[in-house]
């Protein structure tokens, strides 16, 4: 059976490009050598940082490497309370679980705000951020909905308030085009396999005058913010990613729109009583759909049977038993949040793909409504 993969959000195909570049550098010298195949692995790190640099608007002396976004987000968030003594911080309902539960480890020491969004999974533009949170988090765009938030009027918001201001830009990068400059942020977080790129390797931007405060001691290694030896190719993976990103985003997007349209289409013709949300600023490559009366995990069961994978929300929150928190943060009742389904397409995602998930949940639902009868 030929296997569909659209569950772009929770993880993308290695692109061949990126393989290639890694290869080299799979067995290579400790980039903090001084001998040749030291100096050989540090330029390849450098022009990696590079890369990703380009590829967000900044400096490469702003771009801090990790292991990935879980990382860089608690780096940033508990490297900003511990070098500045924050006493409040504030983040929005709908934030990732990595982001979310680190501001809420810090209690009670630091005061943890959580900004509503409305029923279309947004932060409003003009949302009054919490008195005295010298702290915000506000993700660019959602995992689940692909609703893409209004940062560049709450970062000034926020600065205007004296706050230091993160975004999680994990989704957003390789799929809109981003600019720390535009957005306003004092850090924004990446991370290299959302956008076809290797696991393992993520990075933080830090403006330059914040301060952090490591998460571990050790070595001087990136700026002596994230201690120990570099993973030069996965690193290198990440900027090859990073690279590719800044040049075909307008291409994938424009692909994205096409296959959504036509998803949309299908879906309205076959399935009319499902609910795709369409948020007013979305991600085109994700499709969050409400089912009036069969369970999201059936469906993904069902489907993940007939050779689609899809998923029923964050692939971090999978074996949860609550249901999404972003869904319920919307207003949803638990019960409707219940029967929500995720597609999520990549940049190798073509039209028989979007046909075949298309034509597998026809079969699973009508298994699974018949089965109630």
């Amino acid at each position: 059976m030929r296997r569909v993969y659209l569950d772009g959000n929770a993880t993308t195909p290695l692109d061949p490009r990126v393989r290639a570049a890694m290869e080299p550098w799979l067995d290579c010298g400790n980039a903090s050598s001084l001998h040749a195949e030291g100096r050989a692995a540090r330029g390849a790190v450098d022009r990696a940082r590079e890369q990703v640099a380009a590829l967000i608007g900044a400096s490469p002396r702003e771009v801090v490497f990790t292991s990935g976004a879980t990382e860089a987000n608690a780096l940033a968030l508990l490297g900003a309370v511990r070098a500045g003594g924050m006493r409040a911080a504030a983040c929005s309902a709908v934030e990732h679980p990595s982001v979310l539960r680190v501001l809420e480890s810090l209690r009670p020491a630091v005061e943890l705000h959580l900004v509503r969004v409305g029923a279309d999974g947004c932060v409003p533009a003009d949302a009054t951020l919490p008195a005295g949170a010298t702290l915000v988090s506000v993700m660019l765009a959602n995992n689940e909905t692909g609703a893409v938030m209004p940062v560049t009027a709450l970062a000034e918001s926020a600065h205007a308030a004296g706050a230091i201001v993160h975004t999680d830009a994990v989704q957003a990068c390789g799929k809109m085009r981003v600019n720390v400059d535009e957005l306003g942020v004092d850090m924004l977080s990446l991370s290299g396999h959302k956008m076809h790129g290797p696991k393992g390797a993520g990075a933080l931007f830090v403006r330059r005058g914040v301060r952090l405060e490591p998460l571990a001691r050790g070595g001087e290694h990136e700026r002596g913010l994230r201690p120990g030896t570099e993973d030069v190719a996965a690193i290198v993976g990440l900027g090859a990613a990073c690279d590719l990103a800044a040049r075909e985003t307008d291409a994938r997007r424009a692909a994205w729109e096409g296959l959504r349209t036509h998803f949309l289409a299908r879906l309205a013709a076959g399935l009319p009583d499902v609910r795709a949300l369409a948020p007013p600023a979305a991600l085109p490559n994700t499709l969050c759909l409400l089912f009036p009366d069969v369970p999201g995990e059936a469906l993904l069961a069902g489907l993940d049977l007939e050779g689609v994978a899809v998923s029923t929300g964050s692939a971090c929150a999978s074996g949860a038993a609550e249901p999404s928190h972003v869904l319920l943060a919307m207003g949803l009742e638990r019960a409707a949040a219940e029967r929500s389904l995720r597609v999520s397409l990549h940049a190798a995602t073509t039209s028989e793909d979007v046909d075949a998930c298309l034509n597998g949940l026809a079969r699973v639902v009508k298994r699974l409504r018949t089965a109630r009868v």
